[in-house]
């Protein structure tokens, strides 16, 4: 499973960034967790407010931080 986040660097941003990657590490995932504020990429994704969520190349969350239950139903847990 591939998860990027994108986002400007935000503190939301951050934050979910965080969030998943704390969510991976407990569950023992295997998954890759990108982040990026490549303006390029958030346009060829239609991304117009962050933080958004990309899950193996489909946009899943964008323009808020994720709950953890947002966060578990992503990645399956």
């Amino acid at each position: 499973m591939e998860i990027k986040v994108l986002g400007a660097g935000c503190a939301k941003c951050r934050k979910t960034y965080a969030a998943i990657e704390k969510a991976i590490a407990e569950n023992r995932l295997d998954a890759t967790l990108v982040r990026t504020e490549e303006i390029t990429e958030l346009l060829e994704y239609g991304i117009l407010t962050t933080p958004a969520v990309v899950v193996d190349g489909t946009v899943k969350i964008k323009g808020h931080v994720p709950t953890e239950s947002e966060i578990r139903k992503l990645l399956g847990i």
